[in-house]
């Protein structure tokens, strides 16, 4: 059975780092920065968000739906179908960039982009819709969210209006996506390092009011920036998502369960997306710094950070191996803060007269973190389980 994890997992690791090489090479000069039908900065912010952040979301989702509901994993034709418009999508939109029949490139781009969130709407509403008692509808909530988004993005595009609007507000749903996965890894593999520290379980505990709010907060400002809301009620609305998002880490256990090498790399996914709102806030409130600035210590640190945290976890796991805590996964993990830092810095008044040396700082240490994550993870999503079991189930040895 094709699991959606082991080629979307891949492919998420291998995009960030070529969509990455081929913004940095427009920045440069030493490819076109093209102006039309498709911009070029909204090219690459758009695939780092969704052609990166939706490959990952296919694999976590394909693989976790069944999982959450207790029903039968998705079958092969799924997989290779999405996988088929992904890819279709992606090649469309570099071809995009070439200029020569762009319209028509980027049309079919937009055509194969929503195809993709379309096929995986109508395969996981149904069993997040009638699972007793629903309690990750929000997963489809999210999904259907992405959709209308996309299509609001292709709309602007391919008229030629400004379409960043759309994908500031994906960022805005990734980051609820983040808060909805991550409640439930958090506290399954927190729990897990507290038992081997001999602290009792009942220590920690996911608050579910708390994720409520942050989530509310999250929405409410995604959606009044897409509303263009004033800035400074829209800075007010940035610290309170900031705060929200804060507050979900206060139960947590902070003793040397903190220190763990599975454990911090989860509080700094939180920590960064407090940051990025944070910033955002500030930003509109009249900071001295931009607001991309916020923007990408939400996307380079808390959606890259997040990924690979799932990567890392799910895509052992249900590859039927054990974790792997080889020094790699830090040193990758450590590679994204890098990151995330310099391109905060590289759009505030810090970086001086050298932002485009930032910029490459961040664009290294982004594309170091991925390629580690593709060396070390190649063989267990390219190759057979070891461990006697069948499709995407959990490992069989303890």
């Amino acid at each position: 059975m094709c699991c959606g994890f082991r080629p979307f997992f891949l492919g998420a690791a291998l995009w960030a780092g070529l969509g990455m090489l081929l913004w940095m090479l427009m920045l440069t000069g030493l490819l076109p920065m093209v102006t039309a039908p498709m911009v070029g900065p909204a090219w690459h912010a758009h695939e780092m968000v969704w052609g990166f952040g939706m490959a990952a979301v296919l694999g976590f989702l394909l693989t976790a739906v069944p999982e959450f509901t207790a029903t039968p994993f998705f079958p092969p034709r799924d997989t290779a179908w999405l996988l088929a418009f992904w890819l279709a999508a992606r090649l469309f939109g570099v071809a995009g960039l070439a200029g020569a029949q762009g319209m028509a490139w980027v049309g079919l781009a937009a055509l194969f982009n929503l195809a993709l969130v379309a096929w995986l709407a109508v395969r996981i509403a149904p069993r997040l819709l009638f699972q007793t008692g629903r309690p990750h509808l929000g997963f489809g909530l999210a999904v259907a969210a992405l959709a209308v988004l996309e299509c609001g993005f292709w709309f602007d595009t391919l008229r030629g209006g400004a379409s960043m609007r759309w994908v500031n507000a994906l960022v805005g749903v990734m980051m609820v996506l983040i808060v909805l996965a991550q409640s439930r890894i958090s506290m399954r593999l927190l729990h897990g390092m507290l038992d081997r520290f001999g602290v009792n379980a009942p220590d920690y505990r996911a608050p579910p009011p708390r994720r409520g709010l942050a989530i509310f907060c999250i929405t409410l400002v995604t959606t009044a920036e897409l509303l263009d809301v004033s800035a400074p009620t829209l800075g007010w609305m940035g610290l309170a998502a900031s705060a929200a998002v804060l507050a979900l880490m206060t139960d947590w256990h902070l003793g040397r369960t903190l220190f763990n090498r599975w454990v911090w790399p989860l509080y700094a996914v939180y920590v960064c997306m407090a940051a990025g709102f944070a910033a955002l806030g500030l930003a509109w409130l009249g900071a001295p710094w931009l607001p991309s600035a916020g923007r990408h210590l939400l996307t380079v640190g808390s959606m890259g950070l997040g990924v690979l945290a799932v990567m890392n976890i799910a895509g052992r796991i249900h590859a039927g191996r054990q974790l792997d805590d080889r020094p790699w996964r830090v040193v990758a993990t450590s590679l994204l803060v890098l990151a995330a830092i310099a391109r905060a810095v590289a759009a505030s008044p810090y970086a001086g007269g050298s932002v485009l040396a930032w910029w490459w700082v961040a664009a290294l240490g982004w594309t170091g973190a991925w390629l580690l994550f593709a060396i070390f993870a190649w063989w267990h999503l390219t190759g057979p389980r070891t461990d006697g079991g069948v499709g995407c189930e959990e490992p069989r040895e303890p």
